[in-house]
């Protein structure tokens, strides 16, 4: 088995910049630096790392700016937070996914950890299952990007893959 680790950093993502005057402005911008701005970021990172240690990172970084630069100033908000998970790689399910990717692939399974966001968080901390892994046809590093695509013999092989699974998860005890 070989375990890619990729995703075993932090990475942060910046949804939105935004610069403006402020509210009571009225008419067109001219050409001008803002005198205020706002940021949307994601932040995602490994098991290892906990949000209160997150944010205090967070946190010391606007500080050493609030520090060097005159007039600076935050205010620091979490619109979504969600810890990350981390399936035992000797789960049940892991193994058994593993065994029929190599039985229907007829090559060992690749387990990674992703830097992407999958619904395993909410199934485990909203339904108490858990075990969950995200497996599914193809290339994790054309994911979301505009020329992503997924053979159809891959989709038919995950089809069998998880559809094999899930008949022995079922009859195990």
């Amino acid at each position: 088995m070989i375990v890619r680790i990729e995703g075993r950093h932090s990475t942060l993502n910046i949804g939105s910049i935004h610069g403006s005057l402020d509210k009571t402005h009225e008419g067109m911008s001219s050409p001008l630096v803002p005198d205020r701005c706002s940021l949307i970021l994601e932040r995602r990172y490994p098991t290892e790392e906990s949000p209160h240690e997150v944010r205090q990172e967070i946190c010391r970084t606007l500080e050493r700016l609030k520090k060097d630069r005159p007039g600076f100033d935050y205010n620091l908000k979490d619109a979504m937070s969600f810890e990350p998970t981390l399936t035992d790689k000797n789960a049940a399910v892991v193994r058994v996914v593993s065994e029929e990717i190599e039985r229907v692939l007829g090559k060992p399974a690749q387990q990674v950890v992703s830097p992407g966001t999958y619904n395993q968080k909410h199934i485990m901390r909203l339904g108490h299952l858990k075990g969950c892994i995200a497996y599914g046809p193809g290339i994790l590093d054309m994911a979301h990007q505009p020329d992503e695509y997924v053979a159809i013999d891959d989709m038919l092989n995950a089809a069998k893959i998880m559809a094999m699974a899930t008949l022995r998860l079922l009859r195990q005890p």
